[in-house]
């Protein structure tokens, strides 16, 4: 389990190509859920891929729609969802946390960098407030969800620009699948709880905060590219704002 003294969730924005320099075997460490293993989508289709193990919170983001997600009415999950768009148009990348079951932790930023060309910003950070009686994702062991789908109803612009099925079959590849990550399994728990020199070298990141550099550069971020902010839909919530809204989330 992640040390309580975790503080922070910060959800980094990576937009890699999962060209990590020592790849897992897809084969081994993937099962799909459904579309027979294949990344061809017509009118009518939809992929997804489930990472096998139970992980704990870190996982080298690519530039596909990612969760992370526990299982059960009381799960985590945290969203990474890219929206589709016009051709030559910013990409939209929809974030979402869930803990505890409850989610509606919505927001989107418009990407000011090339997909391909991430320049490692972090955009969110959904603090750890448990003392004050807010959820935070840190107990459940999770998996990581990869799937493309059609969401041409309201992802693009609102639904709308719609998807020219003429131009099918789209092709998509996964490649290069590596996490990084605190493996829990039933018997021995988390592999992050053992004192090998492994496990302490990947317990960083699960006390791992934002310094001033980087808090300065998730404030820019969010004047300058978020497009929705749940902490900032007041009709949405009838001026009743979720609790960790009243909190600043750069400390």
């Amino acid at each position: 389990m992640p040390s309580s003294r975790a503080l922070k969730l910060c959800l980094l924005m990576a937009c890699l190509i999962l060209e990590a320099s020592a790849a897992g075997n897809f084969y081994r460490d993937v099962k799909i859920n459904f579309g027979d293993g294949r990344a061809k989508i017509d009118k009518s289709g939809q992929r997804n891929f489930t990472c096998k193990s139970n992980l704990y919170l870190a996982i080298q983001l690519a530039q596909l729609p990612h969760s992370l997600s526990s299982q059960g009415e009381r799960h985590d999950e945290i969203d990474f969802e890219f929206l589709g768009n016009a051709s030559g148009q910013p990409c939209t990348l929809h974030t979402n946390v869930y803990a505890q079951g409850k989610g509606n932790r919505e927001q989107q930023f418009r990407l000011w960098f090339m997909l391909g060309k991430p320049d490692g910003s972090p955009i969110r950070a959904f603090n750890n407030n448990e003392g004050s009686g807010i959820p935070f994702p840190k107990n459940q062991p999770m998996k990581v969800y990869c799937s493309l789908w059609n969401a041409d109803d309201w992802a693009t612009q609102g639904g709308q620009i719609k998807t020219d099925w003429t131009l099918a079959p789209f092709l998509a590849f996964y490649r290069n699948f590596n996490a990084d990550a605190c493996v829990w399994s039933a018997s021995a728990g988390s592999s992050c709880t053992s004192k090998t020199p492994h496990s302490i070298n990947t317990q960083a990141w699960e006390t791992q905060g934002l310094d001033a550099k980087g808090r300065n550069r998730m404030r820019w971020v969010q004047s300058k590219f978020i497009i929705y902010d749940y902490c900032k839909d007041s009709k949405r919530v009838n001026g009743r704002f979720p609790a960790e809204c009243r909190r600043s989330r750069f400390l």
